[in-house]
């Protein structure tokens, strides 16, 4: 399946990429508090190497709800940021920003996905950003639709690729080791 229909994708596109369920083990029910907690998934760190040469800038953008709810500090949750950027600099490996929402669903800020405001965060950081030209991944609805209200391409991370609601992603992959291995080929 092509995901890229009318623009041909390029070294100056944008990757966006979730954080919990795509490039960490989600912890079902809680948060992801302290480094200890925090896992990666198989083949996450040769992936965004991958992806490093494959586009212009990687975002990661993901709700951090646990700050507001007061189970974790902002400087707990930049640890394990802090954590997942070293061991992945450690594999050759990088992202260009870490952008999080930590304000609760329940209030619909415009920085929680789906809503846009990461994405903009992202834009006045890297003006050349084009969301036409780039691509949002993740494992939820909300992530999907973060990137369909963007007009970006969306792929969702789906493990066992059994469930049929794929929540109009224009790609379902198992990985982002499969995401990478796939556009290595486009």
């Amino acid at each position: 399946m092509r995901i890229f229909k009318e623009q041909e994708f390029n070294r100056n596109w944008t990757l966006f990429l979730d954080r919990d369920g795509t490039i960490n083990k989600r912890l079902m029910g809680d948060y992801v508090k302290k480094i200890e907690e925090f896992e990666f998934l198989p083949g996450v760190k040769e992936a965004v190497a991958t992806f490093n040469e494959l586009f212009r800038y990687i975002v990661v953008v993901t709700n951090q709800q646990g700050i507001g709810k007061e189970l974790m500090s902002h400087a707990d949750l930049h640890k394990v940021h802090d954590f997942m950027n070293k061991k992945l600099s450690e594999f050759g490996a990088s992202l260009d920003e870490i952008l999080y929402c930590p304000h609760l669903a329940a209030l619909d800020p415009s920085c929680r996905k789906p809503n846009p405001g990461m994405a903009f965060q992202a834009k006045e950081s890297f003006p050349e950003i084009d969301f036409k030209n780039s691509i949002m991944v993740g494992d939820t609805e909300s992530d999907i639709l973060f990137g369909k209200n963007l007009k970006m391409y969306t792929v969702l991370i789906s493990p066992d690729q059994k469930d049929e609601n794929y929540f109009d992603a224009d790609l379902v992959v198992s990985s982002l080791k499969e995401l990478a291995d796939y556009l290595i080929n486009y």
